[in-house]
């Protein structure tokens, strides 16, 4: 079983890691309910800036973790696919903002963390994997913004 690194210097990276991704899925709560949110779905409501944004953010995670986290590859994959599946839900309109409340990639992305490093789950060599991911997370962004664009286009049709 993998345990946290010992480099205190790299847990601390990965301390920050997660604590934004709470911040950015889980650190407000509806009162009255054990229901909560974060910054994501609430940044979501601003067309497009909050897509990007929110994506921007789970991309600079992903490369924290995979640069100093020493991660397997089958990990980073998984944790991309997570971002980018979050990012295109997000991008269709009204039901990105709904789906940014319930689809917490962010937080996900913790959990696959915390099964690689406690539970010895997901192992492999994560090296020279890292700019194949930002390549794909940058093409997704691109696609997020494009289709974003269309939506809004095609809602000012509308009107």
């Amino acid at each position: 079983m993998k345990q946290l690194p010992k480099n205190t210097a790299l847990t601390g990276q990965l301390k920050w890691v997660e604590r934004i991704a709470s911040v950015m899925d889980d650190k407000f709560r509806f009162p009255g309910t054990n229901f909560r949110f974060g910054l994501d779905p609430v940044l979501n409501f601003i067309p497009i800036a909050g897509d990007v944004s929110g994506f921007i953010v789970a991309i600079a995670l992903l490369y924290v973790i995979a640069k100093n986290g020493g991660v397997s590859r089958k990990v980073l994959v998984l944790m991309a696919v997570n971002i980018c599946f979050d990012a295109l839900l997000g991008a269709i309109p009204l039901l990105g903002q709904i789906t940014d409340f319930y689809f917490k990639a962010n937080t996900r992305n913790i959990k696959l963390l915390k099964e690689h490093y406690q539970e010895g789950k997901h192992q492999g060599n994560g090296n020279g994997i890292i700019t194949l991911i930002l390549i794909v997370l940058l093409i997704f962004l691109a696609l997020t913004i494009y289709v974003s664009y269309l939506a809004l286009q095609w809602l000012f049709r509308l009107f």
